[in-house]
């Protein structure tokens, strides 16, 4: 009966310690604003444009 008891005071030490994890990935930023980054990467074409326009001018 004891070992229950022992496995349940280190399952709950456990459980607070991944949540106290969670709490700090939350308030450093972890979880923010996971759509834009996403969809940047489809439309950043401002380094290739610059380099097509420059071959433009040079080819002229």
């Amino acid at each position: 009966m004891e070992v229950i008891y022992m496995l349940i005071g280190f399952s709950l030490l456990v459980a607070l310690i991944f949540l106290g994890l969670f709490f700090w990935a939350v308030r450093s930023g972890q979880f923010d604003d996971q759509y834009t980054p996403s969809m940047r990467v489809l439309f950043d074409q401002k380094s290739s444009d610059k380099k097509t326009n420059n071959q433009k001018h040079r080819d002229e």
